[in-house]
C-alpha cells in the first residue's frame, strides 16, 4: 500500500516515539523525509540520524531522539502544515514566526528543505510543510 503523505508520517514517528521515551526511531528513507531530518539535526531537536540500507531491504533513516537531562522531550509539539488536500504555499515575506520566535517553520524551496528564516534571508518562498517547537 503507497503512503499519501510520507512528511506526516515521519513527523507522526518522531512524535510518537518521544511519547513513548524511545532512544531512537526508524523511518522509511527518501531524500525529503533525510533532507528534513537534517534540518531538524542542525536546529537542535533530535541528536543526529544516520541513512541504512540492510541486505538489499529498502533504505531507513535511523533518528536518534532528543530529551533533556530530566528526561523531557526536546520538541514540544510538531505540527503538519500543509497536506495533500490542502498545499499551504508561503512567499519569502509571509512565513510566520512559530511560537514568537521559539519555534521553527520548515518550507520546501527550490534552494531546498529551509527553516523560515533562512527562506526569508534567502528570499525564496514554497511550500509550507511543518511547525516545530
Amino acid at each position: 500500500m503507497s503512503m499519501t503523505d510520507p512528511v506526516a508520517d515521519l513527523l507522526t514517528r518522531i512524535r510518537n516515539g518521544q511519547q513513548a521515551k524511545l532512544e531512537k526511531v526508524e523511518i522509511p528513507a527518501s531524500r525529503l523525509k533525510a533532507n528534513l531530518v537534517k534540518v531538524l539535526r542542525d536546529e537542535g531537536f533530535i541528536k543526529s540520524f544516520n541513512l541504512v540500507r540492510e541486505d538489499g531491504s529498502r533504505a531507513l533513516i535511523k533518528v536518534q531522539l532528543k530529551y533533556s537531562e530530566d528526561g523531557v522531550a526536546v520538541i514540544r509539539g510538531i505540527r503538519k502544515v500543509s497536506r495533500p488536500g490542502l498545499r499551504r504555499y508561503v512567499g519569502c515575506e509571509e512565513v510566520a514566526r512559530v511560537r514568537s520566535g521559539a519555534g521553527v517553520a520548515i518550507l520546501s524551496t527550490s534552494k531546498g528543505i529551509l527553516t523560515g528564516i533562512r527562506a526569508k534571508n534567502l528570499r525564496v518562498g514554497g511550500e509550507y510543510l511543518c511547525e516545530v517547537w
